[in-house]
């Protein structure tokens, strides 16, 4: 109507076709889905009488894209009060507010942004964000314990007290939770360190060759993962070359991948992560140490800073600042790396675990869980869990980083 008062008439009927098309699909679709919502359905599958049942999970999907499509009419309902108050602004100054067809040029021209990234946008709502919100929301059903025709319920915090809890499952949560920490840091760490000093190592004016010494840790890197996870599964395995050669010498061999090769294993995976990481960290500090002023260590080196003194106060903190956003993702790329253990010793359950092995990182539980035994809002409860520690994890590393408290002094 405020459209229409100030002679705005196409962007009036393009408003008012929203709000048709708003009330027409919540009269005909938009109120029972969100009562499916809420219910979760309420008739169950009778096949004696040939009866059709609720589809639980069908109800919670298009229940969330209720919720989205009345999102999306909220910001055009705001949008439209605001175009009218700005028509408003408009004409008090005197100005002539814009015709439609003006406005549809500018949406070529000056807001050309605006229509690029109206496509990627929704795309990332419908691909990303409402199966995000779906995950979360089966963490409160007990979807997996009960799976359809049978109606799924809303259990609340459930499944996290089972996670929590004494039973089968608690413990497990937390021996693979303690591990996953332990992995993320450690191989970060290890990764990090390793791959710093290969860069300082390279970068050094007395080595020759610099771009040949380079060629194999990239190359390295560039093979495919689980090419390399399968060569080193192959090296460790039972009657690989490893034990081949043990066994040559005169002892037994070791079942470093199996059941009872826990820390064996856990290093194995260790080395493996650092073989296949060490290379983008060197090729990374590279670059960050070639950025380094050569008058700072030379400054350096008239005070009679020694070779250690100019890398703890110079090299280091330089490295540490550029380096920063990298290593918070690396961080959270090894607590949620699945393919390392999933290679190594994908059909080991340990004893004392529900559902896992002693090396599985939560990741790797989460797919045992809902995949291979479709515990599905168990796994959704854990992603959640996990979101929420490396979330947080990483906001407090990066604060408390010179990348953030002190770039003024780095730039």
């Amino acid at each position: 109507l405020g459209q229409f008062m100030y002679g705005q008439i196409g962007k009036g009927i393009l408003y008012l076709f929203i709000e048709v098309i708003y009330v027409l699909f919540m009269a005909i679709f938009g109120i029972s889905w969100f009562i499916g919502l809420f219910t979760l359905g309420t008739v169950v599958e009778d096949t004696w009488t040939n009866t059709p049942g609720d589809n639980s999970v069908i109800f919670l999907l298009l229940g969330i894209f209720a919720i989205f499509i009345t999102a999306f009419f909220i910001f055009m309902y705001i949008s439209n009060v605001k175009d009218t108050d700005n028509t408003r602004k408009e004409i008090l100054m005197g100005n002539e507010p814009k015709k439609f067809k003006e406005e549809l040029k500018d949406l070529l021209d000056k807001k050309f942004y605006k229509t690029v990234l109206f496509i990627p946008i929704m795309g990332t709502l419908v691909f990303s964000v409402l199966p995000i919100v779906f995950m979360i929301l089966i963490a409160f059903t007990d979807y997996g314990f009960v799976l359809p025709p049978d109606l799924v319920n809303w259990v609340g915090f459930e499944n996290f007290e089972k996670l929590f809890s004494t039973g089968e499952i608690g413990p497990t949560f937390f021996k693979i939770l303690g591990w996953n920490l332990l992995w993320a840091v450690s191989t970060t760490l290890l990764n990090y360190i390793l791959g710093l000093l290969l860069a300082i190592l390279l970068n050094n004016k007395i080595v020759k060759g610099k771009a040949f010494w380079r060629l194999f840790p990239v190359l390295a890197y560039a093979i495919p993962g689980f090419i390399t996870l399968t060569a080193f599964k192959f090296l460790f395995s039972l009657g690989g070359p490893i034990n081949q050669m043990i066994e040559a010498s005169g002892h037994e061999a070791i079942g470093f991948l199996r059941n009872d090769g826990k820390w064996y294993a856990r290093i194995i995976g260790l080395l493996v992560n650092a073989w296949l990481t060490i290379p983008s960290v060197m090729l990374l500090a590279t670059g960050v140490l070639s950025n380094i002023s050569n008058d700072l260590y030379e400054a350096a080196r008239i005070d009679g800073a020694s070779k250690p003194k100019q890398f703890f106060d110079i090299t280091l903190p330089f490295v540490v600042f550029a380096t920063t956003p990298n290593l918070i993702t690396s961080f959270i790329g090894n607590f949620n790396n699945f393919g390392v253990f999933y290679f190594l010793r994908p059909d080991i359950q340990s004893d004392g675990y529900f559902q896992a092995s002693d090396t599985d990182l939560l990741i790797n539980w989460l797919y045992r869980l809902s995949i291979d035994n479709s515990y599905y809002c168990i796994g959704a409860a854990i992603s959640l869990l996990i979101f929420i520690i490396t979330s947080a994890i990483s906001i407090v590393i990066y604060v408390k980083s010179p990348a953030y408290r002190r770039e003024d002094t780095y730039r």
